[in-house]
């Protein structure tokens, strides 16, 4: 008995111990994540830190902090996906920070943009290719903290489900009903809720997208699905709950966000075009 409850516990605290690095992998990856670095000018070192999403119907602030006030700068940018020309906007100076804004565009609207630093005959690019930024809808914090709390919880229980069906097995049907509820309730109910604040439609995954978010979504749905009627029917069968907790890992190996809701202008040239 006393063996089974330290069992228990060692594999919770390896169940959070997996979620953890997960999200922290998911955190670090995505691209939402602010493009950072490190750069010199008249030899003055300084670190920066581009914006990779911002709310539609404000501009972005592009703020590079450098001190040397014989250093200029200027920003560069054009829609992403589109044969824009480039525009070119000079970087205004405001104490030790040289500043400019990028135009906010609709939900889902990409820019892709450079900024360059000039000082005498020194010339800079703080990143080898443009930054793309992407605007989205302000999500209610009311819609999207139970969101992410649910997704969470059903990473988690999903990967104490497959310790439980390797090392343990008494638990593995409660541990796959929770995870495949609380996926329900994040994923399934609150997703598409996120997904039209943030973009302005409900699901853009297969058969309506590509978005790889709600692809990924829908088949770690599919397989604790399966997995959770298998073991409603026979106890023993254990296998899938393992598959779906290494099909759930894989997807959450998958950086957040990646093929995600965009506006693709090219397309829109061409149908003006032909009209």
């Amino acid at each position: 008995m006393k063996n089974d409850k330290m069992k228990n516990v060692t594999l919770w605290v390896l169940a959070v111990l997996l979620t953890a690095g997960l999200i922290i992998y998911q955190r670090a990856t995505g691209p939402s994540y602010p493009k950072r670095g490190e750069a010199e000018i008249g030899g003055e070192a300084f670190t920066y830190k581009l914006l990779t999403t911002h709310n539609t119907g404000i501009d972005a602030p592009v703020i590079i902090e450098v001190e040397n006030k014989e250093v200029i700068g200027e920003l560069n940018y054009r829609r992403y996906k589109s044969h824009d020309d480039w525009n070119t906007v000079s970087m205004e100076r405001s104490g030790d920070a040289l500043t400019a804004s990028l135009p906010y565009q609709p939900p889902a609207g990409k820019l892709m943009y450079t900024v360059r630093l000039f000082k005498g005959g020194e010339v800079i690019s703080l990143t080898d290719d443009p930054v793309v930024i992407r605007f989205k809808g302000a999500v209610p914090l009311a819609v999207l903290t139970p969101h992410i709390f649910f997704m969470f919880i059903s990473l988690l229980f999903t990967l104490r489900a497959g310790l439980e069906a390797l090392f343990r097995r008494k638990d593995t049907l409660y541990y796959t009903g929770v995870s495949l509820l609380t996926l329900i309730l994040g994923g399934l109910i609150l997703g598409p809720i996120v997904q039209k604040y943030a973009f302005d439609a409900y699901w853009t995954g297969w058969p309506y997208g590509h978005d790889l978010t709600d692809n990924k979504t829908a088949i770690i749905f599919i397989f604790l699905l399966v997995a959770w009627l298998k073991l409603r029917k026979n106890p023993r069968h254990r296998t899938m709950v393992v598959v779906a907790t290494l099909v759930m890992t894989v997807v959450y190996a998958i950086p957040h966000s990646v093929m995600g809701s965009e506006i693709d202008h090219t397309k829109t040239e061409i149908k003006q075009n032909q009209d």
